[in-house]
């Protein structure tokens, strides 16, 4: 029973360690087979027209942190 265990930790640690060394050198990521949703054709995972309200409060913070930053940046004395 341990010894099951032992052979699987050593297994999955094998590959997480492969996986680093091909990035390290290769730097290249992870990368699927299938192309994902593009691949068929779907540019988005939803079928909505519109955003979704959370979406769209997201969407009015990140507009308003953009806001304060180039205010940030005009205001800036160097």
């Amino acid at each position: 029973m341990m010894s099951t265990f032992i052979l699987a930790f050593v297994f999955f640690l094998a590959m997480v360690l492969a996986m680093a060394v091909g990035y390290v050198f290769q730097r290249k990521t992870i990368a699927g087979s299938c192309g994902g949703l593009g691949a068929i054709g779907i540019s988005k995972a939803c079928d909505c027209p519109e955003p979704c309200d959370r979406k769209l409060a997201r969407m009015a913070r990140e507009e308003a942190r953009q806001e304060k930053l180039a205010e940030w940046q005009k205001n800036k004395i160097i």
